[in-house]
């Protein structure tokens, strides 16, 4: 066993001060990705700064009426907010999506956003793997790349971000506040996690000592529906193979705002802006959610043993799309 200290601030500027001033610190909250990385041998912290018990754990509405989530909150606690569930379903859902009732318990919201992947190559410290040592080559892409990415990967990464809550956050818009060495800073969902590219081992732009604070989702579309559908192996305490969080408001037969995000297909959860394109102001149709689908996957680039997920993700689209559509043609 490596030896590591532990710290337990009073504060945020206690904990960024802390995190700043002890190179190899890192944040622990509700550690249910965190302590399994360091059982592995994949993580190795010189200093555990507990922020699990900073006042951060609450959900409060503001004046203009974004919901503002504490980075403490429990996942199983958001979930069942009645705010959550009253005007955000599709987080509600994404949240009892993800894992078991037991980590959802533990799980912080902050911690969700900051999960590394499930990526085997990744959690085995005797493969070499770009996103866990940089320069030593990604196996996945010839080697176990089923469950891996199809979108937005590189030669260095094909990992895929594990979470259901992040997916969710994107498709409503959702911002990030940061507080670092420097001060304060939002970021929205869309930008807080990062592409592969030349640089696997940077997961999201937190810059180094910063500490997710919160989550602000910006208020509710008067009019809109959402809904989360995932796809996986088996019907629970599995990660997504392809997962699509969905945001609409239609009218009269057209659909009159959408916001689509996919889950399971990338490094992040993928904000699908060219199927969103595609459905602003067209006949809300099956015909129409097919050929939106098709303009966002059109960007796959499926592996040798993954070409699947293009097809299902498009499933899952179409089939989220219909039945809000169906909902609101329903009467009231």
């Amino acid at each position: 066993m490596k030896p590591f200290g532990y710290l337990r601030p009073s504060s945020v500027t206690e904990a960024v001060r802390a995190r700043a001033s002890h190179p190899g610190a890192y944040y622990l909250g509700g550690g249910t990705n965190l302590v399994d990385l360091m059982k592995l041998g994949v993580e190795r912290p010189a200093l555990l700064v507990d922020v699990s018990r900073l006042p951060l754990d609450t959900v409060t509405r503001a004046d203009d009426g974004s919901l503002v989530v504490g980075a403490s909150v429990r996942n199983s606690d958001l979930a069942a907010h009645p705010a959550v569930r009253a005007d955000y379903p599709v987080l509600s859902q994404a949240l009892l999506a993800g894992a078991s009732g037991q980590l959802r318990n533990t799980a912080t919201t902050g911690g969700n956003l900051l999960q590394r992947t499930r990526c085997g190559y990744f959690q085995d410290v005797t493969k070499p793997c770009n996103k866990r040592e940089p320069g030593t080559g990604c196996p996945a892409v010839e080697g176990a790349h089923r469950d891996l990415a199809v979108l937005g990967h590189s030669e260095n990464c094909v990992a895929t971000h594990p979470s259901d809550m992040a997916v969710a956050l994107a498709a409503l818009d959702a911002t990030v506040l940061l507080h670092g060495p420097e001060g304060e800073r939002t970021v929205p969902l869309t930008g807080f996690h990062r592409l592969p590219g030349e640089n696997p081992d940077q997961d999201t732009v937190v810059r180094p000592g910063e500490l997710v604070v919160q989550v602000t989702l910006p208020p509710a579309r008067p009019g809109a529906r959402s809904l989360y559908r995932k796809a996986r192996d088996r019907a629970s305490y599995a990660f997504a193979l392809a997962s699509v969080a969905a945001v609409a408001e239609v009218r009269d037969g057209r659909v009159e705002y959408a916001a689509l995000a996919f889950g399971g297909l990338a490094h992040r959860p993928w904000r699908a802006t060219a199927a969103e394109a595609v459905l602003r102001g067209a006949p809300a149709t099956p015909e129409t959610f097919v050929r939106a689908a098709d303009a966002e996957l059109a960007a796959a680039r499926p592996l040798r043993d993954n070409g699947f997920k293009v097809d299902l993700a498009r499933r899952l689209a179409v089939d989220a799309l219909t039945e809000l559509a169906e909902r609101a043609a329903a009467p009231a």
